[in-house]
């Protein structure tokens, strides 16, 4: 970091907050890899067929409201979406309220994929957390939650556009 950064910023929150999005960044790349590995499945079909088997949302939900939910893009949870129709795990059904409208729906072979992963998730789940206490991931699940809202309303203007420079 340049001299004129250093006087800027505090330096032990710039390393902490540099180490922390570090870990994140690992955190997130190492559960790809283990789920991939151990599960068979990756973390986004894991977190579609988890929002979609949801009791209140068996009937299926809008796009939109997926995209909104798993906090993805439309043309990632798209190409996602193709490869679980493909393998018949999710479906796209008319909705009922505005029949031009398709839901995303698990099938009854998506529900039963989702079911019979369970008991991998629970293992998998207990494995990676069995040296946090109960009220340790509660804790990280608000302090999460913090970061993520923090990360959504994040609006750092471009400084230096083509016209600048």
């Amino acid at each position: 970091m340049t001299d004129a950064l250093t006087k800027k910023y505090d330096q032990s929150l710039y390393s902490a907050h540099n180490r922390l999005f570090f870990r994140l960044f690992q955190v997130g790349n190492t559960l790809d890899r283990k789920c991939s590995n151990e599960l068979g499945i990756s973390p986004v079909h894991w977190a579609v067929l988890g929002a979609l088997s949801r009791p209140r949302v068996l009937s299926g939900m809008s796009f939109s409201d997926l995209t909104d939910y798993l906090g993805v893009s439309r043309q990632n949870l798209d190409a996602v979406l193709k490869r679980l129709e493909r393998e018949g795990l999710v479906q796209r059904v008319i909705n009922e309220q505005d029949r031009r409208a398709k839901n995303v729906a698990l099938t009854d072979v998506g529900l039963k994929t989702w079911d019979s992963l369970q008991d991998d998730f629970f293992n998998f789940y207990g494995q990676a957390l069995n040296t946090l206490a109960f009220d340790d991931v509660v804790t990280l699940i608000h302090l999460l939650n913090k970061v993520n809202d923090g990360l959504k309303s994040i609006q750092i203007a471009q400084k230096n556009t083509a016209s600048d420079v």
